[in-house]
C-alpha cells in the first residue's frame, strides 16, 4: 500500500488520539529528544581523540566522559518517558477501538451473522486490533525516532566531510525500490493472515460447543485434521512474512556494507593526505556505525507496517458496517399489542425463491395465534419480522396501528419477549440471567416472583447457593426443561404485551413440558401471543390456529373447526397422532 492509499487510515488512527495529545505530544518530544542523543555521542568522539589521545588535553580527558555520561542519562530518561507514553496510547487505542467494535457488533443486523463467519467476526476484536497499534506506534516510533537520528546522524557526516557522505546517499534509491516490493508481498501475506486467524478461531469454537457430538461420532481425528491445515497455514504464512523481511533488510545491509567500505577506503586516503584528523575520522566511523542500526530498523519497519495497515483496513471497514436499520422516531410508551400483516412478503438476500408472500393477517390484542405448517413453511421467518429482524420485502406490519418501520426499534423491542426452542443463557447466576436486560429496575423479590410463576423456584432453591448460583456458559449445569423455565421466567420478568414463543416445549420429556406448559399459560395470560406449535396437542386451546404452507396462510381457525374442514390441518394432526415418532410439523 503506497502512502497516499495508507495516509487515510493513518489520519483515522491518530484521530482517536486527539483527545490525548498532550501525552502524544510528549511522547513525540521525548523520541526526538533521545534520537539526537545518537549525533551528539558522535560529536564527542572528536575531542575525545584529538583532544585526549592525540594532544593530551587533561581538560578534555575530565568533561568529554562527563559528557557522555550526560548524554545517555538524558537518552535513558526520555527514553523511558516514550516508551511509557507509547505504550499507553497504544493501550487506550485497543481499548477504545474494541469497545466501538463490540458496540457495533451488538447492533448489526441478524443477516450478517448468517453471512459471515463467527471466528472472523472473534478474531477481528480480539486478533486485528493488536495489530493495529504496529501500524500506529511501531511505525511511529521508528519513524520519528530512527528518522531523526538517521538525519541528525547525516547531517553530522555532512558537516565533517560532505564528499564522503554522498557515497551514503548512492545507496537509497535502490533501498526504496526494495521496500516498495516487499512492502507490496508483506501486504497480501497480511491480508492472507487475517483469514487464516479467522478459520483458526472457528475451528477452536467449534471444538468447544459440539464437543458432545465430536465425542460421540468419533470426530477427534477429523478436528485435528482440520486444526493442523489451519495451524500449519499460519505458520507458513508466518515464515513467508519473515523471509520476505528478511530477503529485504539483507539487500538493505549490503548496500549499506558496500557504501561504508568505499566511505573507509576513501577516508584512509585523505587522512594519508593530512584533511583528516584522527578524531574527525573516528567522529565520521561512530556517526556511520550509529547510522546503520536506525536504516535497519527504518527499512525492516515495512512488515509491520503492512501488517498493522491490513489489520486496521480490517477494523475500520468493519466499525463501517451498517448497523440495523432505525429510521423510526415514533415512541412507543405503552401498546395493546395488536398487530396486523398487510400484503407481507419476504425473500432472503441472495435466495431463490420467496419465503413470506402475500401475508395478510390480524391478531387482536391478548389473542392467542398459533402458526403451524410443516418445514420451511415460513413460521419463524413471519415471526421474526415483528422485532424487526428482517424488513419485509413488500407490504408492511403495523402495531396499533403503527407502521413497525415507524417505531423507533428500543421502543418496539421493549413491548416484546420470547422464548425459543434454543434457549440462551449467560455464564452469569441464577437471578442474572432473569433480570437480563432489566437488572437494575427489578427487586430482589420481583425476581423470586418470576422464577415461582415459571415452576422455577423449587430447583432454583435446591442449587448451592439458590439464585447466585453460577449456571456456567449457556446454562451447562442445567438440565433442558430448567433452561426453559428460566428463559420463561425472564420473559414473565420483562412483562412485555407482546409474546413470541417458537417451538418453546419441544424436545422436553413428558414432565418436563408439563412443567413448562403450566409456566407457559402463567405468561401468556393477557398477552398477545403467537406460539409456533412444534406438538399440536399443546396449541388445541389457541384462539385462532393459523396453518402456513409454502410462505402462504393456507387455512385457519379454532382446532374444532380446522377438524371439521378435513384440510391440511386435520391431515398434520392425524399424521402426528397416528404416528408420533415420524417427527415434527
Amino acid at each position: 500500500m503506497t502512502l497516499k492509499h495508507s495516509w487515510p487510515i493513518y489520519r483515522r488512527l491518530l484521530s482517536y488520539l486527539a483527545q490525548y495529545w498532550k501525552v502524544f505530544a510528549l511522547s513525540l518530544v521525548s523520541m526526538t529528544i533521545a534520537a539526537l542523543t545518537e549525533p551528539a555521542f558522535a560529536r564527542l568522539m572528536k575531542p575525545l581523540i584529538d583532544g585526549g589521545f592525540v594532544n593530551k588535553d587533561p581538560q578534555v580527558i575530565i568533561w568529554v566522559p562527563m559528557a557522555i555520561i550526560g548524554v545517555f542519562l538524558v537518552r535513558g530518561v526520555t527514553s523511558f518517558i516514550n516508551e511509557y507514553t507509547s505504550s499507553w496510547l497504544a493501550g487506550h487505542l485497543v481499548q477504545t477501538l474494541r469497545q466501538q467494535m463490540f458496540a457495533k457488533m451488538l447492533r448489526l443486523p441478524v443477516q450478517y451473522y448468517a453471512d459471515n463467519q463467527s471466528g472472523r467476526l472473534v478474531s477481528r476484536i480480539s486478533f486485528d486490533v493488536n495489530q493495529v497499534t504496529e501500524a500506529g506506534f511501531n511505525v511511529i516510533t521508528v519513524t520519528v525516532k530512527d528518522g531523526v537520528t538517521a538525519v541528525s546522524l547525516l547531517a553530522w557526516l555532512l558537516y565533517i566531510d560532505w564528499q564522503l557522505t554522498l557515497i551514503c546517499l548512492l545507496v537509497m534509491p535502490v533501498v526504496t525500490v526494495c521496500m516498495r516490493i516487499v512492502a507490496k508481498r508483506l501486504r497480501g501475506l497480511a491480508l492472507e493472515n487475517q483469514q487464516h486467524m479467522a478459520d483458526l478461531t472457528q475451528i477452536l469454537g467449534e471444538g468447544v460447543d459440539c464437543q458432545k457430538v465430536i465425542k460421540v461420532y468419533g470426530g477427534e481425528q477429523y478436528e485435528e485434521a482440520r486444526f493442523d491445515s489451519a495451524a500449519q497455514a499460519i505458520r507458513r504464512n508466518a515464515v513467508k512474512q519473515s523471509a520476505a523481511s528478511s530477503a529485504n533488510t539483507g539487500v538493505t545491509q549490503l548496500m549499506i556494507a558496500c557504501a561504508l567500505a568505499a566511505i573507509l577506503y576513501f577516508a584512509a586516503m585523505r587522512a594519508q593526505h593530512g584533511a583528516f584528523t584522527a578524531g574527525d575520522f573516528m567522529s565520521f566511523l561512530t556517526a556511520m556505525m550509529l547510522l546503520f542500526a536506525p536504516v535497519k530498523r527504518i527499512t525492516g519497519i515495512s512488515q509491520a507496517m503492512q501488517r498493522g495497515l491490513a489489520a486496521a483496513e480490517s477494523v475500520f471497514a468493519f466499525l463501517d458496517e451498517p448497523g440495523e436499520p432505525d429510521h423510526g422516531s415514533k415512541r412507543l410508551p405503552t401498546t395493546q399489542g395488536r398487530l396486523r400483516f398487510e400484503d407481507v412478503s419476504f425473500r432472503y438476500p441472495n435466495a431463490e425463491r420467496v419465503v413470506l408472500q402475500d401475508i395478510n393477517l390480524t391478531v387482536n390484542s391478548g389473542e392467542t395465534v398459533a402458526l403451524v405448517g410443516s418445514s420451511g413453511s415460513g413460521k419463524t421467518t413471519l415471526v421474526s419480522l415483528i422485532p424487526r429482524f428482517y424488513e419485509p420485502l413488500s407490504g408492511q406490519i403495523t402495531l396499533d396501528g403503527i407502521a413497525l418501520a415507524d417505531i423507533a426499534l428500543a421502543d418496539l423491542r421493549h413491548h416484546i419477549a420470547m422464548v425459543s426452542q434454543d434457549v440462551v443463557l449467560f455464564n452469569d447466576s441464577v437471578a442474572a440471567n432473569i433480570a437480563y436486560g432489566s437488572s437494575h429496575q427489578v427487586s430482589r423479590e420481583q425476581i423470586v416472583e418470576a422464577a415461582r410463576a415459571a415452576n422455577a423456584l423449587e430447583f432454583i432453591e435446591a442449587m448451592p447457593e439458590g439464585l447466585d448460583t453460577q449456571i456456567g456458559e449457556n446454562g451447562v449445569r442445567l438440565s433442558g426443561g430448567q433452561r426453559q423455565r428460566l428463559a420463561i421466567a425472564r420473559a414473565l420478568l420483562k412483562n412485555a404485551p407482546l409474546l413470541i414463543l417458537d417451538e418453546a416445549t419441544s424436545a422436553l420429556d413428558t414432565q418436563s413440558e408439563r412443567l413448562v406448559q403450566a409456566a407457559l399459560e402463567n405468561l401468556m395470560k393477557n398477552r398477545t401471543t403467537i406460539v409456533i406449535a412444534h406438538r399440536l396437542s399443546t396449541i388445541e386451546s389457541a384462539d385462532r390456529i393459523i396453518v402456513m404452507h409454502q410462505g402462504r396462510v393456507a387455512e385457519q381457525g379454532s382446532h374444532q373447526q380446522l377438524m371439521a374442514q378435513d384440510g391440511l390441518y386435520a391431515r398434520l394432526h392425524s399424521l402426528q397422532f397416528r404416528e408420533p415418532e415420524a417427527g415434527a410439523v
